[in-house]
């Protein structure tokens, strides 16, 4: 879909409507803040609370025995990055295959790029250059965080809902459909050298800035629980300080939107499909940050006053 465009395919819908519900859930969550403590309590708001919460922020939240038969560990984190990279390398092989050797998508992926955009593919385009290159850069921001799971980050025994495991195992799946669903929306030549060149030009320069910022991010918080030598001494939570740290609670949220943002420029910048996705990265990490704020607000007396959840002087 293009922003001249006013229908919106499937693919668009599904965007929309995952970024609606975590707009609905952050508003719900900082609504619920102010409600009496005996409303807090009820069933149905712990049920909310445990299904949007995870890691710390679920630990401090009181609820029924039944509700932990829904728990995995955090620390499975790593099974997202990992899937999003074998599959982001397999659809970066196709694509590359389709380029160089003129071999079409295999029926099953045009077909199912056909019904999430609602536009018949023509099998004899071959993906955009920087189709490709958004895919390789999705590639790369998966593995770095493969590699920070398993061998930077330092896991406490946090939890996340089981919900929360299945729908990320299949999120990386649709991001890379979605990615080359732009091919068969697009306009243009298929290169990257055209006129918005400096604009993916710029995207590419974002995401390297970004990725060091949540790399430093996550590093300053497994610095938290390791000594000099670097090895783990406590699984407590501590006031994490230093970067941009200093700024928000959430900087590797901040970061995880920029690197969303950039890729959108290094698509063009004219991917309305990509905004959307953008939208609920917005919306999904305003919650995850804003619960971790509170979090530190709640329990830190002396917790800095000016620091924001995670976009610096914003939210």
């Amino acid at each position: 879909m293009t922003w001249s465009s006013l229908s919106l395919s499937l693919i668009d819908s599904c965007w929309l409507f995952l970024a609606l519900c975590f707009l609905v859930a952050f508003s719900v969550h900082k609504a619920s803040a102010q409600l009496p403590r005996e409303y807090r309590k009820s069933s149905l708001l712990t049920l909310f609370q445990d299904l949007i919460r995870y890691g710390k922020t679920k630990q401090t939240l009181h609820r029924a025995e039944w509700l932990r038969v829904f728990d995995v560990p955090k620390r499975w984190f790593w099974h997202f990055y990992a899937i999003s990279v074998c599959w982001n390398i397999f659809l970066l092989l196709l694509s590359f295959n389709f380029i160089y050797q003129l071999q079409s998508y295999p029926p099953w992926l045009t077909g199912m790029l056909e019904i999430l955009t609602g536009v018949p593919s023509s099998f004899g385009q071959a993906p955009q250059l920087s189709t490709v290159l958004v895919l390789l850069l999705l590639c790369v921001h998966s593995l770095r965080r493969l590699l920070e799971c398993l061998f930077v980050s330092v896991f406490s025994d946090g939890a996340m809902h089981l919900v929360q495991y299945l729908f990320g195992l299949g999120y990386y799946i649709v991001l890379g459909l979605t990615v080359l669903c732009s091919d068969l929306t697009a306009k243009g030549p298929g290169t990257l050298l055209s006129h918005s060149d400096w604009i993916r030009g710029a995207g590419f320069v974002l995401f390297i800035a970004a990725s060091l910022l949540q790399h430093q991010s996550m590093v300053l918080l497994a610095g938290l629980r390791k000594g000099k030598s670097g090895r783990v001494e406590t699984l407590a939570h501590r006031v994490p300080e230093g970067g941009w740290f200093e700024l928000v609670s959430c900087p590797h949220y901040f970061a995880e939107l920029l690197i969303y943002v950039s890729l959108g420029f290094t698509l063009g910048g004219f991917s309305f499909t990509w905004w959307l996705v953008v939208l609920y990265v917005l919306f999904n990490q305003a919650l995850a940050g804003q619960l971790c704020h509170d979090l530190y607000v709640s329990k830190y007396e002396s917790y800095p006053k000016h620091r924001r959840a995670f976009i610096p002087f914003v939210l």
